[in-house]
Formats: structure tokens, sequence, C-alpha cells
């Protein structure tokens, strides 16, 4: 596996590992109808971001994208191919994120994970510190606020 900078024309293949990465949790299609917006790469988005994608021979399995503001970086995206899950590509993207991180001078790295992603991201080493009420069509679900300091 090869860890790279995202390039424009990688846009829509972005899109698509996130909205399977969603889907593969089993959420209704009308949630995942709501969260496509939130879940779609543009070119501009890949320009604006340190966006890096996991590649495997000729096929990208997943990436990870922070905003970065001043000593905080959020990871606003790391998602994973669900036929490569538990394979180390996630955790690799993640080393990957802080690293990309300490060398812009982030000092914390945030993240407001999918509840099904909170083992992940404590096996990484981040901490819970908080959750964020997330209401789905009347259903009442918590996302984790985490933080992982660098």
């Amino acid at each position: 596996m090869k860890i790279r900078r995202a390039q424009p024309e990688d846009a829509a293949a972005l899109t698509q590992i996130a909205l399977a990465a969603k889907r593969h949790w089993g959420y209704p299609e009308s949630w995942i109808t709501h969260w496509t917006e939130a879940l779609t790469i543009t070119p501009d988005y890949i320009g604006a971001h340190p966006t890096f994608v996991a590649r495997t021979d000729d096929e990208i399995v997943g990436f990870y994208a922070l905003k970065i503001q001043s000593a905080v970086a959020f990871l606003d995206h790391l998602w994973v191919l669900p036929t490569t899950m538990g394979q180390g590509v996630g955790r690799a993207l993640f080393a990957h994120a802080e690293e990309t991180a300490r060398a812009a001078g982030v000092t914390c790295l945030k993240i407001v994970g999918d509840p099904h992603a909170e083992g992940f991201y404590v096996r990484v080493g981040a901490k819970v510190y908080g959750r964020e009420l997330a209401i789905m069509e009347g259903h009442v679900r918590y996302l984790p606020l985490l933080e992982k300091s660098l």
C-alpha cells in the first residue's frame, strides 16, 4: 500500500469510497441521501485541504482529509473501502494524517466521529472528550468528539 497526495481527478473515486464506507454500517438509504453532500469530495475541496489517498495496486482503497486551523487540525474525512476494513489501511492513513498535521505545526487533532468508528479512533490513541447530539429522522444519536495531542 502506498499513500500519496490526492489529485483533483480522484474526487469521484473518493466520494464513492466515503459513500460505500457509510453504507457499510447499515444506515437507511434516506440517511445516506441526507449525508451525500457532506460526503461528496470535489476537485476544489482536494485543492483547498490536505487530502491523501491509500492505493493498493491500481486501486484507491481509502483516503483522509484535514482542515487545518492554526494549531488545531480537524480530521474532516477518513474513509476506507469496506472490502479493505481491518487490513491496516485506516491505521496507516491516520498515522499519515498525524504526520501531515505535525508538519503543519498542529499540536492537536480533533475528530467528530461516526459512532461506529469510535473504537477505531480510541485504538489509534484519540481520547473522547464529549458527544454531539445528531438526530436523524427522529432517531437520537450521539457523535463522539475525540482529540489526540500531537
